[in-house]
């Protein structure tokens, strides 16, 4: 998918200089190297640095306003509120199935000073909402004497943003004064937290640090401390070895739990990863399958939790600008990640981009929140 990406902007863009980073970059880049049209290969260590390297080793006379700033201005100008900022990056553990430590090596974090200039940054730009983003979010401080909880805390202390998200979070390392942060109502309650399978027994052949158990236990923490929280995951579906009593267990597990999304993975093997290497690969077709049957069960878990909210009142913060047929309409995120439309009332239309909503339906296919400003 990368490289057809590549291929098509180049054709799109045929006078544009092509630099290319990330984990393709990293684990093959000799390949790349070959591929035509690519000027530059930046590793992964070297990413925090590749615009000062691109413009060193292309010799590009200047870069456009719209690239500083945490690409601030680029997001401010195209009318969006919420800016992603990276706080960490490698990740120091070996599931079976993933190249990412490979591809990103040992964790790294940015100072939090750093950190609270970023969002302080942004917010002086109009940005709303930042989402915290890692390799391993909640690893961050491993190598700074600190941690994630702390982060939070000082952030919540030193900045105004308006709302603080976190991106996906692997479901451990999170002490018990975590859940104590989100009595700030800055900090939206929603964690995507991947679970990656449903079976103890699979997922210790993902060399997984988190089973059933230790999850579960993890979930019930957090609702209990945090009203109205929403937990989503991803799931592999067709892990080397996984059989019909595991798929059962995960079945199971995920309707125990209520997930308010999952992201489905049909099992892809990585060239040089353990799992790619295990014996009982699992046939596509039966993955098919099993990515039907959890998508269906997902979608049942999800219409119920939007019918839920029904009758809610929620801050959200609108997206966009009125446009064509939609001029009636605006999109938002409720503080739990659950996408709502409503009205484009005075208020809605001029007014401050964060603004109240009450719930009052769910749309046609049971998808998404329909709710009237006030």
């Amino acid at each position: 998918k990368s490289r057809k990406l590549l291929r098509r902007s180049r054709r799109a863009n045929p006078a544009a200089r092509m630099v290319v980073s990330g984990c393709m970059a990293a684990l093959d880049g000799k390949t790349l190297a070959r591929e035509s049209g690519i000027d530059l290969i930046v590793g992964n260590r070297d990413k925090d640095r590749l615009v000062e390297i691109a413009l060193d080793s292309l010799r590009l006379p200047a870069m456009p306003e719209s690239a500083s700033v945490d690409g601030a201005h680029a997001l401010f100008a195209r009318g969006r509120q919420r800016a992603f900022v990276k706080v960490q990056d490698g990740c120091r553990y070996q599931c079976t199935f993933c190249v990412t430590t490979r591809a990103r090596g040992e964790e790294r974090s940015r100072p939090v000073s750093e950190v609270i200039d970023a969002v302080n940054r942004l917010a002086a730009l109009g940005v709303q909402e930042v989402v915290l983003a890692g390799v391993h979010l909640g690893g961050f401080g491993s190598d700074l004497d600190t941690d994630l909880t702390s982060l939070l805390r000082a952030l919540l202390a030193n900045t105004d943003m308006p709302r603080i998200r976190l991106g996906s979070l692997e479901p451990w390392d999170l002490p018990e004064r975590f859940w104590e942060l989100f009595q700030d109502a800055r900090l939206m309650p929603h964690l995507h937290l991947p679970l990656q399978s449903g079976s103890d027994r699979v997922l210790r052949l993902m060399a997984r640090r988190c089973k059933t158990g230790e999850f579960a236990r993890l979930a019930a923490a957090g609702r209990a401390a945090v009203p109205d929280l929403n937990i989503t995951t991803d799931l592999i579906v067709g892990f080397p070895g996984e059989d019909d009593d595991d798929w059962r267990c995960t079945l199971a597990f995920v309707e125990a739990t209520g997930f308010g999304d999952i992201h489905v993975f049909g099992y892809s093997p990585r060239p040089g990863t353990p799992a790619a290497e295990m014996t009982g690969q699992v046939a596509s077709g039966i993955k098919k399958q099993r990515s039907a049957e959890l998508q269906a069960l997902a979608g049942h878990l999800r219409r119920g939790l939007l019918a839920e909210q029904i009758g809610k009142r929620v801050r959200v913060l609108r997206e966009g600008a009125p446009t064509g047929d939609q001029a009636a309409r605006r999109f938002a995120y409720t503080p739990n990640f659950l996408p709502l439309y409503f009205g484009a009332g005075e208020n809605a239309v001029e007014g401050d981009r964060i603004l109240d909503v009450v719930v009052t339906e769910l749309d046609a296919g049971g998808e998404s929140l329909i709710g009237r400003a006030t």
